[in-house]
């Protein structure tokens, strides 16, 4: 067997199937795990007979490359990679490349890709995004790093990514060192708001409208078959649908507790670090960590109270408001989320290409959907678009949704069905089309009992004043800074 085009590090699920889509792309791939053991499972089961190469150890695994190396790692995010990388650095050459394929936080791809260069080797950080049916089939590959090992790993990567109708490959080069992993993490981040949403959207049905899991398969499954046609949708009609050997509805068995591994906190917490509001991905890692505090929430059933009254309107009426709702919600996540990527190129001198991104989620990864190709459409029209919202096509499907959005948010409240996640996306269309927000009161607050000053309308931006509200404060003020 001749060398290999690649290396993949880590036979775990999404180690395993990239292998074999590479495979049955023309590559031969070598393979190494640090328990190898499971190379010899591998190669002895789904690798058997396959242009694939087991290795035993790393040194084993480098001779078995070609020249430039590529070395793809898809062990767990953290220390794992540091420590890999440099078990494998003394073995490279100059020029050689290391690819992190797993959810790093982006500030470690940051580091490791300063790091690597500094050895004279180059780095790739990138999102890959589609679970286990995408690495096998076609994923979503969102890559950054070294400029430099773009050329090298682009017919590999463009030809086991997931492809749009028209043929184009989702994925292409995202910008520097963490570019990458950022824009994989804001993926995770607006995928957390667009499954809050849709489990809203699910509590209001089942809760407030007294669906069945029937019927309201019947509702996803038509919603699938308009302008909310997505994987997320599609998966929810099928959940919905799906009983088990003994006819049993599977979803209502399920705990109502909700697991995360961190991408949707990074997300919030960089929107934090930048002063961006992504209000609706917040919201929706908070309802994961209300829906952890289970125990809590069953004692406190017994005491509070709310509504009990199910909703006594048009049921009809309310499933399209839901949807319009739903709809509109996702325009808001989307603009927030792109919002963020904004904020984070000029804070870390990207150049991201934000129609290319809208295009890498068009297929493959978990929030694909018919929906961002309007996303590239207005990129395209306007690459310094400054929030979705203001392209023609948002604007106008946000205006047509928005009374059926007010609706279901009033009937929620109503009812007592909790929608973190869709009223924030409302409270965030309210505020930013707000020309004058109650900011200035409490830029008089802040000055009153801080002296910390404020701005006038009737003055230059930049020029700052400060009141001697009490009279008994003076005229010394404090510095202004933004955290």
């Amino acid at each position: 067997m001749s060398k290999a085009d690649i290396a993949v590090v880590g036979l775990g699920v999404m180690g395993e199937n990239l292998i074999l889509n590479m495979e049955s792309k023309g590559f031969t791939v070598a393979c190494f795990n640090r328990t190898v053991s499971k190379v010899d499972d591998f190669m002895n089961g789904r690798a058997q007979g396959k242009n694939i190469i087991g290795c035993h150890s790393v040194e084993e695994m480098v001779a078995n490359l070609k020249t430039p190396r590529k070395v793809m790692v898809m062990v767990k995010a953290g220390k794992p990679v540091d420590m890999f990388i440099d078990q494998v650095l003394p073995h490279l050459e100059d020029g050689d490349i290391i690819i992190d394929g797993g959810n790093s936080h982006f500030p470690d791809t940051v580091r490791r890709t300063e790091y690597v260069e500094s050895k004279g080797k180059l780095y790739i950080g990138t999102g890959v995004s589609g679970g286990e049916e995408g690495a096998l089939l076609g994923p979503s590959i969102m890559p950054g790093g070294s400029p430099k090992a773009w050329g090298a790993v682009k017919p590999i990567f463009q030809k086991i990514c997931a492809q749009t109708d028209a043929g184009e490959p989702c994925c292409d080069w995202v910008g520097e060192n963490g570019a990458g992993h950022f824009v994989k993490m804001v993926h995770n981040g607006i995928e957390y708001g667009d499954m809050q949403m849709i489990c809203e959207t699910y509590q209001m049905m089942t809760q407030g409208l007294a669906l069945t899991n029937e019927q309201m398969h019947e509702v996803f499954k038509e919603w699938n078959e308009g302008e909310l046609d997505s994987y997320l949708i599609e998966i929810t009609r099928d959940i919905l649908g799906y009983k088990d050997e003994n006819g049993e509805e599977v979803v209502d068995a399920i705990l109502d507790t909700a697991g995360q591994k961190g991408t949707g906190k990074w997300t919030a917490v960089s929107a934090l670090d930048c002063g961006q509001p992504l209000t609706l991905v917040t919201e929706a890692v908070f309802a994961r960590c209300l829906s952890a505090l289970k125990d809590e929430r069953v004692a406190a059933s017994k005491v509070l109270t709310g509504p009990k009254k199910a909703y006594d309107g048009d049921k009809q009426q309310m499933i399209d408001d839901l949807r319009q709702a739903l709809y509109a919600s996702k325009i808001v996540s989307y603009a927030q989320g792109y919002q963020l990527m904004r904020a984070a190129a000029e804070e870390y001198n990207w150049n991201l290409n934000n129609g290319g991104i809208a295009l890498m989620w068009r297929g493959g990864c978990i929030i694909r959907s018919v929906f961002l190709g309007k996303i590239k459409d207005a990129f395209d029209k306007n690459p310094e678009l400054s929030n979705l919202l203001l392209d023609p096509f948002f604007t106008d499907a946000v205006e047509k949704a928005q009374e059926a959005w007010r609706r279901v948010v009033v009937a929620a409240v109503k009812v007592g069905v909790p929608m973190p996640a869709i009223s924030s996306a409302l409270a965030y269309y309210d505020g930013y089309r707000a020309e004058r927000l109650p900011a200035n009161l409490l830029q008089a607050q802040r000055d009153y009992f801080g002296a910390h000053t404020y701005e006038r309308l009737d003055k230059p931006r930049g020029k700052f004043f400060h009141t001697n509200w009490t009279g008994r404060g003076g005229t010394t003020a404090a510095s202004t800074y933004v955290v």
